[in-house]
């Protein structure tokens, strides 16, 4: 009996490594053939090129709130209709309203003139005037003790250096624009001003999203175009100098927009889904064309395509496409997205997102567990041809999919050539003429490989989300 018991035992412990194991994912070579064929229609369709245009030039800008967030809600349905997509509809998303009204910033005193500004989002209104001190560093504000900038207004100065993969923006720009204003008011600064986010020499000041932390007094926040940041840097070596700041903006109660969404149904697994994503709304100093109108083109351009096939020619899974709410402000959409589909969230096969502008992509990058690197090879491979090479994987998929990848979706990254992004990012020059449309349409190449082949994919990219608990 004791012999038997333990032979039964042995067997189950060799055997259950073995069932454990997950099967190796794998793309089917029709699947191969069939996105090589939709990669070489992309290249010759100006699908992309249209949806941005129409969104760019129908709307405009579409700061989150504003009466033209509503109108872009109805230009998206209406696209995806247009665009054939299976099933369209609308989920609330709801968040506070900031607004612009006027702007304005002037040195006084015996070197007086205008300085070209913009207040960055979630400033309070007020005019403020005080002296300027200027910090060559983040840190070096953060270290000033409390109250010591008492009727001053702070003035960090940190260029934000030029890279293809936009690393700068993250490890300096976003976070200078981020952390800078709560560092000014806590030394006691009536205003905080600083060099802008970007990259080019234009005298167009970036704007973006801050925030104050919590039990800090918000002070007027703007931003400096870089000409104007290097004069004001210039007046500051000559002696003490004074800036009047003057802004009418500020929070104005709540307003609930919705994420768009289309999806192409699939094969024979319909309900699960690879999902692209894309945000919607735009800051207001430009149209929107390559923040987020690119990103929008693109996905529904790429979905667009395998919608045109014919149903037993579409890949297993549906492909979903999600035009986020309010991404600019803090990724209201994409949070308002995994609140809304927790329990279907495990059907979640894999997702990307394009939200850094339109040149052309030249690499992509995915983590994905052993059993699934064959097949990343296979789709690395299908992208060759556009000029696409695999490169380890990053964090992250993109800032509106960020929290349904923290809660275990898989995702690839399609990177974008960032090295002129940065010279028009959230600017007066976001505007349609700024986009390329041939490497629009490599853009949708890439996209429609992508999506295709992992929509058919035999095997999972490891998504790892775990459905949650039924109410008791």
């Amino acid at each position: 009996m004791r012999t038997s018991l333990l032979t039964a035992a042995l067997v189950l412990a060799f055997a259950l490594p073995a069932q454990a194991a997950t099967p190796a994912t794998r793309i089917p070579d029709t699947a191969l053939a069939r996105a090589a064929r939709l990669q070489a229609q992309a290249l010759q369709d100006d699908t992309g090129w249209r949806v941005v245009q129409s969104l760019t030039t129908e709307v405009g800008p579409r700061l989150a709130g504003s009466e033209a967030d509503a109108r872009a809600v109805a230009w998206a349905q209406a696209t995806f209709k247009a665009l054939g997509f299976d099933k369209i509809w609308i989920e609330p998303v709801t968040f506070p309203k900031w607004e612009r009204r006027s702007e304005s910033a002037e040195v006084l005193g015996a070197h007086a003139q205008p300085l070209r500004i913009t207040a960055l989002g979630g400033s309070p209104g007020g005019t403020v005037e005080g002296e300027v001190v200027r910090f060559d560093s983040l840190e070096a504000l953060q270290q000033v003790p409390p109250g010591a900038l008492a009727g001053k207004i702070a003035f960090v100065d940190v260029a934000m250096p030029r890279s293809r993969n936009g690393e700068g923006y993250g490890r300096v720009g976003a976070k200078v624009r981020g952390a800078g204003p709560s560092a000014a008011a806590r030394a006691g600064a009536i205003g905080y001003l600083m060099r802008s986010a970007g990259t080019d020499s234009h005298r167009n000041p970036h704007t973006g999203i801050s925030r104050f932390q919590p039990g800090l007094t918000p002070i007027p926040m703007a931003a400096l175009a870089l000409p104007d940041a290097d004069q004001l840097a210039r007046l500051t070596t000559l002696g003490p100098t004074r800036v009047r700041l003057a802004l009418d903006c500020g929070w104005n109660g709540e307003y609930t927009s919705y994420n768009v969404i289309g999806e192409v149904t699939g094969r024979s697994r319909p309900n699960d889904v690879v999902l692209l994503g894309a945000h919607l709304d735009s800051w207001d100093l430009g149209t929107g064309a390559i923040d987020d109108g690119a990103g929008v083109a693109i996905t529904m351009a790429a979905a667009h395509l395998i919608a045109r096939l014919p149903k037993e020619q579409r890949p297993a899974r549906t492909v979903r496409v999600v035009a986020f709410a309010n991404e600019e402000q803090g990724l209201w959409g994409g949070r308002a997205y995994v609140e809304a589909h927790r329990a279907e969230l495990p059907r979640h096969q894999i997702g990307a997102e394009s939200d850094l502008g339109a040149d052309r992509i030249y690499a992509i990058s995915a983590n994905v567990p052993a059993y699934a690197e064959a097949a990343m090879t296979q789709i690395a491979q299908a992208l060759a041809p556009l000029g696409i090479r695999r490169e380890p994987p990053t964090e992250g998929c993109g800032s509106d999919l960020s929290p349904i990848h923290t809660a275990g979706m898989a995702c690839a990254e399609l990177a974008q050539d960032a090295s002129r992004y940065f010279d028009y990012h959230h600017t007066p020059d976001d505007t349609l003429d700024k986009i390329d449309p041939q490497a629009l349409a490599q853009n949708v190449a890439a996209y429609v490989t992508f999506t295709y082949l992992a929509a058919d994919a035999e095997g999972g990219f490891g998504s790892t989300i775990v459905a949650p608990a039924a109410d008791k």
